[in-house]
């Protein structure tokens, strides 16, 4: 038990740079204290003490502001980060390593009693402020997923989502940042200027009406040096573009990149 309480405390020391000291961590952060009374109404749940372990979780929710269901699992290393407002809910699985800030709801879509309704979060998966994660899929290992976004299918390992509902955009090497690179470059609150798809397919698009236009520059360039080397009678003069104005890099600006 204290070795899993010291590892909890470690974990927060690692990600959160206000943290001083594991005294101040045990005795002044909400996501641990949610963490100890979850693992004891947890405890309560699976043995049978259905409303005890209840009456815990409703105790810890009062007294920290975290909601999470006795029939929730949670994993090694998981951070609450400020996490006022956050909602667990029964069936819901959590990682090791997960990152979860305020005002996350890890919710479920269906009313049937006994089948899985809440998602499933795989190792290292960041899920920012303001995020609903809702349905019983799977969030692969290593994902992110932006705040307020509102996800309600499954999420590939170390792909990002955002948006409303949320857009996945892919991970680029297979596997997620956080996963791959050392601790001190851990990602706050998970999301970079790289991660919004919509901004990566405008970003796309401008680029290549860019290059487009300089290929149609050249060629009415060429047209035009062949048309004054062999100049014929017939040969009617074109008002044509023959400089690029498009402003790519102006485009780019605008889209955030």
């Amino acid at each position: 038990m204290f070795s899993r309480l010291r590892s909890d405390i470690q974990c927060i020391l690692d990600r959160d740079p206000a943290a001083r000291s594991s005294w101040e961590v045990l005795t002044c952060y909400p996501g641990l204290h949610a963490l100890v009374f979850h693992r004891r109404a947890h405890w309560c749940w699976e043995h049978g003490f259905k409303w005890l372990g209840r009456f815990l979780s409703h105790i810890a929710r009062g007294l920290t502001g975290i909601e999470i269901h006795p029939g929730a699992k949670i994993g090694e290393r998981v951070f609450f980060d400020h996490a006022m407002g956050v909602v667990i809910g029964e069936t819901a699985e959590i990682g090791d390593g997960c990152t979860i800030y305020q005002g996350v709801t890890l919710g479920g879509t269906s009313l049937y009693k006994g089948v899985k309704r809440h998602p499933t979060l795989g190792r290292d998966v960041v899920v920012s402020a303001g995020a609903k994660v809702l349905g019983g899929f799977v969030v692969g290992d290593g994902a992110k997923i932006g705040s307020n976004a509102v996800v309600i299918k499954p999420v590939p390992a170390g792909a990002t989502a955002v948006g409303i509902p949320a857009r996945i955009l892919l991970s680029k090497a297979g596997e997620s940042a956080d996963v791959a690179a050392p601790r001190h470059k851990f990602s706050a609150y998970g999301i970079t200027q790289e991660d919004d798809p919509l901004s990566q397919a405008m970003k796309g698009l401008i680029d290549s009406a860019s290059s487009h236009e300089h290929q149609i520059a050249l060629l009415w360039q060429a047209v035009e040096t062949l048309s004054s080397a062999r100049p014929t009678r017939d040969c009617v003069p074109v008002d044509a573009t023959r400089s690029e104005a498009f402003e790519a890099e102006k485009l780019n600006q605008l889209v955030g990149k």
